[in-house]
């Protein structure tokens, strides 16, 4: 059901003609960029990439351009891949190495490429076209690769409907701006731009009552189908979510969770002592505090 909610809501989101879209695609439950294979991940968002595009393909005649992290993973997906990209019509495929670098990290790439110890590829230039896509997919990109995805866009697809698919923005996000990774400025002036197409984000939590049992565990999530309102789901016995909360604008993580306990009636009464003892001093993360730094706010909406 998550899959053709998401199809229906990629292609309205094109047909709205907005440039910058961020979506989540739920994978299949034995496969995560934490768990198992990474391999599995990659491949697995590969294809789901390849489904969206065929999707798309089937309601209007767009262009679509996957968009790789770098060359090494592009060849590799052209040799697992290469009757999947046949078979889609009006794909090419590019990586970020495509952005014209500096000195220092064209000497990196070469370096890179030298040790991939892969000297020839035969499907090198296969999927490219002369005309210009109408949609760029990025995938499997790490949170060093959000700086090279803004330049990219820059570059290339500055006026192109531009989708960041699958990237888990809200783990790499937590990485802006410690040692060795883009400045948090990137989510300011960058991905605030995104607009989520559709994204889901569950949750297991737990609370300490008086009585028995002592200690409630509860399910949740945040979820969004564009151009639906953002909502706050609890999860009922048989598995299924039922909307407990809806809202034009993203609800912040713990505004989330205080919402799941309200319908639980295990809210602490407001301004008292044991809420702040619950909730602490800080109630947000960063990103979603900094409101007036930001470029935009469509991120959000």
């Amino acid at each position: 059901m998550w899959k053709d909610r998401f199809n229906q809501v990629m292609v309205e989101a094109n047909q709205w003609s907005y440039t910058l879209t961020t979506g989540i695609w739920p994978l299949p439950s034995d496969i995560s960029s934490y768990k198992g294979s990474s391999d599995d991940f990659i491949d697995a968002n590969i294809q789901l990439a390849l489904t969206v595009a065929r999707k798309i393909q089937d309601k209007m005649p767009l262009r679509c351009r996957i968009v790789f992290p770098d060359k090494p993973e592009k060849r590799r997906a052209c040799q697992i891949f290469k009757t999947a990209f046949d078979s889609t019509e009006g794909l090419s495929i590019g990586s970020l190495d495509d952005v014209p670098g500096t000195a220092v990290s064209s000497f990196f790439r070469s370096i890179r490429n030298t040790l991939d110890f892969d000297f020839d590829d035969e499907n090198e230039g296969r999927w490219e076209s002369n005309d210009p896509p109408s949609l760029y997919i990025f995938i499997n990109c790490s949170t060093r690769e959000l700086s090279l995805i803004e330049k990219y866009v820059e570059t290339f697809a500055s006026s192109t409907p531009t989708l960041l698919f699958n990237l888990e923005l809200e783990t790499l996000r937590a990485d802006l701006g410690l040692l060795g990774f883009p400045s948090k400025d990137l989510q300011y002036r960058f991905l605030s731009q995104f607009i989520p197409v559709f994204y889901i984000r569950t949750r297991d939590y737990s609370k300490t009552v008086p009585v028995a049992p002592y200690i409630v565990n509860y399910s949740g999530a945040l979820f969004r189908q564009y151009p639906g309102p953002w909502q706050v789901m609890l999860k009922q016995q048989d598995g299924s979510y039922a909307c407990v909360a809806e809202s034009a604008t993203r609800f912040t993580l713990s505004e989330t969770k205080e919402e799941l306990l309200r319908v639980l009636g295990l809210q602490e009464e407001q301004g008292s002592s044991l809420e702040f003892l619950r909730r602490g001093y800080r109630t947000a993360t960063w990103w979603e505090e900094d409101t007036d730094l930001e470029a935009s706010s469509e991120w959000r909406s």
